[in-house]
């Protein structure tokens, strides 16, 4: 994983982990900490603390002596997180380059529809 130097790497690897239980590659337990950050050859520290962010909002559930599972819930709450995040934050960013650009909507419609047809 390729990380970016705009955001927290802990953010970065919820992300990850939000990733990958949206496409349901991960269902029910997460990989444990230590494998993670080998897997990702980060700090564990980093890869904990991702975790504990997660568990946070309320996306992680931690099992004494078993590990870290999926709650039961986790896809909706991880799309309230990441849509509320991304109106507050990605899309007034987005509105103004489009805007600096002079973009129109009709375009970014356009896009946005070719776009959904590759990608189904």
């Amino acid at each position: 994983m390729e990380f970016r130097e705009n955001e927290a790497i802990y953010l970065q690897i919820a992300a990850f982990v939000g990733d990958n239980i949206l496409v349901e590659k991960w269902i029910e337990k997460l990989p444990s900490v230590r494998e993670l950050a080998v897997d990702l050859q980060v700090n564990p520290n980093t890869v904990m603390r991702a975790y504990e962010f997660l568990q946070v909002k309320e996306v992680l559930v931690n099992k004494r002596g078993i590990g870290l599972f999926v709650a039961p819930d986790a896809k909706e709450k991880l799309k309230d997180y990441r849509k509320e995040r991304f109106l507050g934050q990605e899309l007034p960013e987005f509105f103004k380059n489009i805007s600096l650009l002079d973009i129109s909507i009709e375009e970014i419609q356009q896009r946005y529809e070719t776009f959904t047809k590759t990608t189904k």
